[in-house]
């Protein structure tokens, strides 16, 4: 799910850079109001997860790559706006150090897995779950929200793609940037996600979410606030 470099036009990674800035502000500001200071570390550790489960990726047909995020438990962990900047952070470092994903798509990238995926597992989570806080019902919640977060993510990636031959080709109508249509990025990502990552995704979550429920509830951030 990490776009390269050379696979968006100009006219689609500056506007998500925007889109992308705009909401890297507002999350360190959230994060400021929401975030105590004994949590601290664990936002290090948040980062330190999603960018470890990240770096297992596995190619898929429309030039890009699947794996899961952890997005979703960080959200419901921490709160969706830690798990913008979290989840972000993993992403830079990826993008300048080992090469995964490229600096142009940085703010693409970051708008699918840092900011997307976070905020649908979070309201997916709390609109499941109702008002449990154990049982069944709140393992299942942690699975579908994990499960439909990077869903949405893959739908949002593969979109991304999949336009890229009507925005920008060549005489003849050769793209220049990724070359799949959109009948192939997206399915190709989302069909990929639903049947293989995002089942991984929403598993992930429910198991973390498990051992937090029997240990740690009180740092639970879903239980202790419904508003993102």
């Amino acid at each position: 799910m990490h776009i390269p470099d050379g696979y968006l036009s100009p006219e689609t990674y500056v506007p998500f850079y925007g889109v992308s800035l705009s909401i890297w502000a507002v999350a360190l500001k959230k994060m400021k109001k929401t975030l105590s200071v004994r949590h601290i570390p664990y936002l290090a550790m948040a980062s330190a997860f999603s960018f470890l489960i990240m770096m297992f990726n596995v190619p898929i047909p429309d030039g890009t790559t699947g794996h899961a995020v952890g997005g979703g438990i960080i959200a419901i962990l921490l709160g969706p706006w830690t798990a913008v900047i979290a989840v972000t952070v993993s992403l830079i470092i990826q993008a300048l150090v080992f090469g995964d994903g490229g600096i142009t798509c940085l703010g693409a990238n970051s708008f699918n897995m840092a900011i997307v995926l976070p905020f649908v597992s979070y309201w997916a989570f709390n609109l499941i779950r109702g008002r449990s806080v154990s049982g069944p019902r709140l393992y299942i919640a942690g699975f579908l929200s994990g499960w439909l977060g990077l869903s949405v993510a893959a739908a949002c990636c593969g979109t991304e793609l999949g336009i890229q031959p009507l925005i920008a080709h060549g005489p003849g109508g050769r793209p220049l940037y990724a070359p799949y249509p959109l009948k192939v990025a997206f399915p190709a990502m989302v069909l990929g996600h639903m049947g293989a990552f995002s089942i991984v995704e929403g598993a992930i979550t429910a198991l973390v979410l498990v051992y937090f429920v029997k240990h740690e509830p009180d740092m639970i951030y879903a239980f202790r606030r419904k508003e993102a």
